[in-house]
């Protein structure tokens, strides 16, 4: 699927430089690192010795990643794949990212599809050039479309069924630098901490300047201008990404339509679902940030469905029911956190 418009969180990053002992001996300090990185921001708040410093642990892990999966790198491996070097033996990040996207198409009926690239590009969303679009192009450009038409070979090489078929990750690829982030962190023993990358994050512990889990603001997806926060949870111990059609849309020229920017895999339109947004945890924000790109797509009583059938998973989705109206979806796992 392609990468959809990520709710801005408002996160409580509050520099206070209280001191906090975690082990005997040492002193922890609240530590804030902030930056670009895969087209977007991150920030990340974390307590740690005062002499620890992670910025370039986090700088080798975006620049992994980016090798590996960025399609805005001319040499790295998912572009040299698209232009159809059948050579590349891909790594462990490419190869985790395309197996937990394989399930998860599987899971979605096909609605979070890596492959639906050269439909974003095609309805002025991607970077490759808009096209005219009408049903007779829809139905060509949908031979590239489909992620089951892609395999990886034991000696880790992609085999695409069809040369025109195209990679892009991106609706995963920043809830997979999150989990990667975190790995590297806790790797240095620290309990404690909150990262968030373009809007998806991930929570461990607590925030100890305010002795209390943390928590964050889900936005209000029918406030255009600014934001506003429609709900705040707690969390910890978990990854949540969350998915918009109510920013990023593009209006022809000529016609004045409106067309919002989650493109159906199956039709080859773009669809305006009544779905507004949704908000996925699970215990990896690359899973959550996958569902979150899927559900925008998916209608509402199979996002309901699948929720309900994923133990693992916790949603909550606002939608517009059969009169117009606001209405909003939760489970009761995510309502139990609701502050």
């Amino acid at each position: 699927m392609p990468a959809l418009s990520k709710f801005r969180l408002f996160l409580a990053f509050i520099a206070t430089g209280l001191l906090l002992g975690c082990r005997p001996g040492d002193l922890l300090r609240e530590q804030v690192y902030q930056g670009g990185a895969l087209g977007t921001s991150y920030a990340i708040k974390l307590y740690a010795p005062g002499t620890m410093d992670l910025q370039p642990g986090i700088d080798s892990v975006f620049r992994v990643i980016n090798q590996s999966l960025s399609t805005y790198l001319p040499d790295s491996d998912i572009s040299r794949i698209n232009r159809g070097d059948t050579t590349v033996a891909v790594d462990a990040q490419f190869r985790e990212v395309f197996e937990a996207s394989g399930l998860i198409y599987r899971r979605t009926g096909g609605y979070f599809d890596p492959t639906v690239g050269v439909l974003v590009d095609a309805w002025g969303f991607g970077p490759g050039p808009a096209l005219e679009m009408d049903s007779l192009r829809a139905d060509s450009l949908l031979q590239y479309v489909g992620f089951d038409k892609v395999r990886l070979t034991p000696d880790h090489r992609v085999v695409k069924q069809r040369h025109g078929i195209r990679l892009d990750f991106n609706a995963i690829a920043k809830g997979y630098a999150i989990d990667r982030l975190a790995a590297m962190i806790e790797k240095q023993g620290i309990r404690d901490y909150l990262v968030e990358v373009g809007g998806e994050l991930r929570a461990r512990g607590g925030n100890l300047d305010k002795g209390q889990d943390w928590r964050v603001g889900i936005d209000d997806p029918q406030v255009e201008q600014g934001r506003a926060i429609k709900r705040i949870i707690v969390l910890a111990d978990q990854s949540m990404a969350s998915s918009g059609n109510y920013r990023k849309f593009r209006i022809d020229s000529l016609t004045g339509q409106k067309y919002v920017h989650t493109v159906d895999p199956h039709t080859g339109f773009t669809r305006n679902a009544n779905i507004l947004a949704a908000t996925v945890l699970a215990p990896t924000c690359m899973v959550a940030d996958g569902y979150a790109t899927a559900f925008m797509a998916m209608d509402l009583e199979a996002s309901r469905q699948l929720l309900s059938e994923s133990p693992e998973l916790e949603g909550y989705l606002i939608y517009l029911d059969g009169e117009g109206e606001t209405r909003e979806f939760m489970t009761p796992g995510f309502e139990a956190l609701l502050r």
